[in-house]
């Protein structure tokens, strides 16, 4: 669906990407080019608003346009539970932290989920005064940014959460002028959040998550729909909207453009990355579904030559 505000793409650990079409949510797994179909919902309560596997790579879970949150165990082709009452409207965004399971939705509330138990709502989130788009948790999972319609972006620290109340935010970040769904934590600054603006926006702006403060901000001309770093370079890849509908790969901290990927003719909505880091597949509003090797392969360090040492080499020579 051509909907800015829904994640429909996402590659779990185990190499299997999730894409949800419609109703229903297909498979393809990357280490033999397989396809299969994991569920299709029925009209009543589709379509899909939303993928997001697991951190094993095993379990996913699907957000659902009638509030409710389907978990499914693609291993065996079966569900396991639905999540109900935590939203009353589309669940757009979600987000793994290990056994929790953060979701926002329309009405700017997130929830977080712990999957293990009968009663899973165990923290919310009040901020957003409109739909929540984007997600993501820190590296650290001790960190929760937040991306919205009402064009903000909001960071939550895990240790200051409390099941009672509704959590405070350790930063309301307001510099961007639309929607914000595309957010990607630093992989090698921990610190350091990116987050992308919409079409009335269409800057990348850089936070250090530490002091709040925007260390930098660039103008890239359209949309920006998603970002990803680079896990084994300082890169970053961001996917864009009207009128180019490319992927633009920047070096960082220069924000030099290294290079401008196009091939969609939609705003190119969705990106997920390889576990591996090096394939970055993008989906869009053109109903295609594409694979780019983008960030190249990792250079693996060179093993140091073997040293054929003679025997008793430790002890000193007697000449």
């Amino acid at each position: 669906m051509d909907d800015f505000y829904l994640n429909l793409l996402d590659w779990g650990s185990s190499n299997v990407l999730a894409i949800a079409l419609g109703n229903t949510v297909y498979l393809w797994d990357a280490s033999d080019s397989s396809t299969s179909e994991l569920v299709t919902i029925d009209d009543d309560n589709g379509p899909v608003t939303s993928v997001s596997w697991a951190p094993d790579g095993q379990h996913i879970a699907i957000g659902l346009i009638n509030s409710e949150v389907q978990s499914w165990d693609s291993a065996s082709n079966r569900q396991l539970r639905t999540l109900r009452g935590c939203h009353r409207s589309r669940v757009g965004s979600m987000a793994w932290n290990s056994h929790v399971l953060t979701t926002g939705r329309m009405d700017g509330m997130i929830v977080n989920n712990d999957v293990r138990i009968r009663s899973h709502v165990c923290k919310t989130y009040r901020g957003h005064r409109q739909e929540v788009c984007g997600l993501k948790w820190s590296a650290s999972g001790q960190q929760l940014a937040s991306g919205g319609n009402d064009n903000l972006v909001h960071v939550w620290d895990m240790s200051k959460a409390s099941s009672n109340s509704p959590t405070q935010w350790i930063h309301r970040l307001e510099d961007h002028t639309s929607a914000v769904k595309a957010l990607a934590w630093c992989p090698f600054q921990s610190n350091l959040l990116a987050s992308g603006g919409g079409g009335g926006d269409r800057t990348i702006k850089f936070w250090n998550i530490h002091t709040g403060a925007c260390l930098n901000s660039v103008d890239t001309g359209s949309q920006v729909c998603a970002l990803l770093w680079n896990k084994n370079e300082r890169e970053l890849l961001s996917s864009h909207g009207f009128t180019q509908n490319q992927l633009i790969l920047w070096k960082y901290p220069s924000m030099v453009k290294m290079a401008e990927i196009m091939g969609h003719t939609s705003r190119v909505l969705h990106m997920a990355q390889s576990p591996d880091g090096c394939t970055v597949a993008s989906a869009a509003g053109d109903e295609t579904l594409r694979f780019w090797n983008v960030f190249g392969v990792p250079e693996v360090a060179k093993p140091a030559p073997k040293v054929h040492q003679e025997p008793f080499s430790h002890l000193n020579r007697i000449r």
